[in-house]
């Protein structure tokens, strides 16, 4: 078994299906669920459940063959990292599980793999899916947009499940001045038409959250959440060790009727002002994954010179090029000591073992 920190290289055979694809990745980008199993901070029994593991889930590549219909070699494409049960195994929803026959969302599925998690994931010369799973990238958004994919789908999910308030003009706060606060508010505004005069975002550090300039921003330190106006809609992006006061700060800020979407990820249980939930008749949502549909409207929408202007901030100055096991390591290891605002993406030019010897 791997520890964190440990890389090795092999050679794994798959079989290509018919409708599979298989899919040369080109750009992806590190997540911090891809640095809590690299740096060994998941419980114990996940590691040792879940390792040794390809990392990466957020990326793209070209086909270079297919045996499904309509999906040819060349294509430029988002890698869909959650794989429902019913497309690996060539079934229907209603015969996968009761989450997919029911409705729930494939992203629930319960015999779903996801990749960088529950299956080996993108840092592969090649992989093999379902073609649905690989979204044709539109002409008109680049690479190193589409690359983002991903994470702003997870955020397209969060803000989907209140859309019918978005709709009807309701003030939304985001707390989180990260890369999923900062997509999230991303997503609100240029898919669902949130202005700056209903869209406030909260963060702590006076540079991030400048960057906010298609949203109001609010220092959390500095905030009077006690006469503050209420707002119809808070979605927790923290996280972390952060995530008890950000989702606190959430519930005092949110009017009788609210609805509080969870995004951020912690390992520990957060205490929450369980009073005021219930006195206010707040609603609660969780929200993880995304499914395919929500890859669809993000790439119409990244379409927009608009929307990828925004995208770009999130960009590095330089993209890394990854050709070894050793520059892969290094990456994660920069990225892992040095977690900055801006995504780290990483090209792909694998050489062969033999080639670098």
């Amino acid at each position: 078994m791997l520890r964190p920190h440990e890389l090795t290289e092999v050679t794994l055979e798959r079989t290509v299906g018919v409708g599979d694809v298989v899919v040369e990745p080109t750009l992806a980008s590190i997540c911090h669920a891809d640095l809590r199993y690299y740096t060994g901070q998941r419980r114990p029994e996940a590691l040792a459940r879940k390792l040794p593991l390809t990392l990466l889930h957020e990326g793209i590549g070209r086909v270079v063959s297919s045996r499904a219909p309509g999906t040819a070699a060349g294509e430029r494409v988002v890698i869909v990292p959650n794989i429902p049960g019913f497309l690996r195994d060539r079934t229907s929803p209603e015969q996968c599980c009761p989450a997919c026959g029911g409705g729930l969302g494939e992203h629930y599925c319960h015999q779903g793999r996801f990749l960088g998690s529950s299956m080996d994931g993108i840092a592969q010369q090649r992989l093999v899916l379902p073609a649905e799973c690989a979204l044709p990238i539109p002409d008109e958004v680049p690479d190193e947009i589409a690359v983002l994919a991903e994470l702003c789908s997870v955020s397209h999910r969060a803000a989907s499940l209140v859309r019918d308030k978005l709709g009807s003009g309701a003030s939304v706060a985001v707390f989180g001045d990260g890369p999923v606060g900062y997509l999230t508010a991303a997503m609100l505004h240029h898919v669902f038409g949130v202005g700056r005069d209903r869209l406030l975002v909260f963060g702590a550090i006076p540079d991030k959250i400048s960057q906010f300039d298609f949203a109001s921003q609010a220092l959390v330190q500095e905030f009077d959440f006690a006469h503050a106006d209420q707002v119809d809609i808070a979605i927790e992006c923290t996280g972390g060790r952060f995530s008890e006061s950000a989702v606190n700060q959430a519930i005092d800020l949110l009017k009788p009727g609210g609805t509080l979407v969870l995004m951020g990820v912690t390992e520990e249980r957060v205490p929450i002002n369980t009073r005021d939930v219930l006195e206010k008749g707040i609603a609660m949502l969780g929200s993880s994954r995304s499914s395919r549909s929500d890859f669809a409207e993000v790439l119409q929408a990244m379409k927009s010179p608009d929307c990828q202007e925004t995208l770009r901030r999130l960009l590095p100055e330089r993209i890394t090029p990854v050709r070894t096991a050793r520059d892969y390591k290094a990456a994660l290891e920069e990225t892992a000591e040095h977690r900055g605002w801006k995504k780290t993406v990483l090209e792909f030019e694998w050489e062969l073992e033999e080639e670098h010897r």
